[in-house]
């Protein structure tokens, strides 16, 4: 593994352009997107008409942007998809449709309760990235992209199961659907959280990938006043093997509650997973024996069914933070710019747990029980986040303990995971 990765951040003026946001940030062997917005990139404003107009200039704009660092929408391993309104999700598939005609990555899907400046469609990318960021150096411009799926999971075609590329696998969001029939299984939302996980297993074991190489989980929550029910599911799963049990291993991970979910769910799940053996033709000394380092520190608030971090191969994938003291354990007094502080002091005592800084950050998601105050948070994000990753914004009637802001991240970890001794 090599230690002189760089975090590679670009722009180009044939997309929209944001001061606390990079177009594109790479990272080894991934290209992390900024969620598009509709935007013309000539006048910054939402483009003329409905959700049809709106989801093309957001597809535009992802396309402008892999192109200008040489790649293609071929190149996405997974693609993520909010709009206000859960019925638009057809005319996005529409939209897909002519931007996708062969290939189709990776998916999540889901209705939030708002998107920045009133947009219908917010749209972001994951792309593959062979070259890697080793200046002068590329890594395995040759790399091969394994697409996959199984009878034993729900089929649908306008997504691909899992996509694997280098050493990560990257799961499409797992509605509750019996793979036999397709529908939502009976019950409320514990038998469908198990569905969904059940869903992921089957994925997994179909490519002889262990279900405890599960490194980072988002749960779309309908009412997150569920989640006591989804977690007590949470924990027949994981850990799922004794050596997982022995280490009390657990995946980082995100709770959002959304306005919608496809085929009226109570509950999606979403997981990024590891891939020790990596794609071809990665070397053989680069494939085998990468280990999973879970942390965590006091200086964070900690969390019986999350890891503040988990970092495989070239990725540290942080668990959400919300404005809470570790040492109290509650929310800090204040509003929306305190929050945001202490969430952001959250990851900062996470990253630099494990040797990292601020500035390794490739990804943040910022979600926000009101998006109006994204400008109150603004000037506290730009203080810890000096080298502007790609970023995600959603707004969200509902977060845990009531908080108004609530952030995770990714980060490069350039030394990468040894391999077992």
């Amino acid at each position: 593994m090599s230690g002189d990765n760089v975090v590679l951040a670009r722009n180009t003026d044939d997309a929209p352009i944001s001061p606390l946001r990079s177009q594109t940030v790479a990272f080894s062997h991934y290209n992390n997107i900024s969620a598009q917005l509709p935007l013309d990139p000539k006048t910054g404003e939402i483009v003329e008409g409905g959700v049809l107009e709106q989801a093309e200039q957001c597809f535009e704009n992802l396309e402008a942007i892999a192109q200008s660092i040489d790649h293609s929408l071929n190149d996405v391993a997974r693609l993520t998809v909010f709009v206000r309104d859960i019925r638009d999700l057809d005319v996005v598939d529409e939209v897909f449709r002519a931007f996708f005609p062969t290939y189709v990555p990776a998916r999540t899907a889901m209705a939030v309760a708002d998107l920045p400046m009133g947009a219908l469609v917010q749209i972001e990318a994951l792309l593959t990235n062979g070259e890697g960021t080793i200046p002068n150096e590329p890594q395995a411009g040759d790399l091969v992209k394994y697409t996959n799926n199984t009878h034993n999971a729900p089929f649908d075609a306008l997504s691909t199961q899992t996509v694997a590329f280098s050493h990560y696998n990257n799961v499409t969001a797992q509605l509750p659907l019996d793979p036999k029939t397709n529908q939502i299984v009976v019950g409320g939302v514990a038998e469908q959280t198990a569905q969904c996980l059940k869903n992921i297993k089957a994925i997994l074991e179909s490519i002889d990938v262990p279900f405890d190489d599960i490194v980072k989980v988002t749960v779309f929550l309908k009412d997150l006043s569920d989640l006591d029910a989804v977690n007590e599911v949470y924990t027949r799963f994981f850990p799922d093997s004794a050596i997982a049990r022995a280490v009390a291993y657990v995946p980082a991970r995100t709770v959002v509650e959304v306005a919608e979910l496809p085929m009226h769910a109570l509950v999606q799940i979403e997981a990024v997973v590891s891939h020790g053996d990596g794609t071809p033709p990665q070397e053989v000394e680069a494939r085998h024996g990468l280990i999973i380092e879970a942390n965590n520190t006091p200086n964070a608030p900690l969390d019986p069914l999350s890891t503040q971090s988990v970092a495989f191969s070239h990725y540290n994938n942080i668990s959400a933070q919300i404005g809470v003291d570790p040492a109290s354990g509650k929310l800090v007094a204040g509003g929306v710019a305190e929050q945001a502080e202490q969430a952001l002091k959250n990851i900062k005592a996470i990253i630099e747990n494990v040797g990292h800084t601020m500035e390794d950050a490739v990804k943040a998601n910022v979600y926000l029980r009101n998006l109006d105050d994204l400008a109150a948070i603004e000037d506290v994000y730009a203080r810890y986040f000096t080298g502007v990753p790609a970023r995600r914004v959603v707004g969200t009637s509902a977060l845990p303990m009531d908080a108004l802001v609530q952030i995770d991240a990714i980060f490069g970890n350039a030394e990468g995971t040894p391999p077992l001794a």
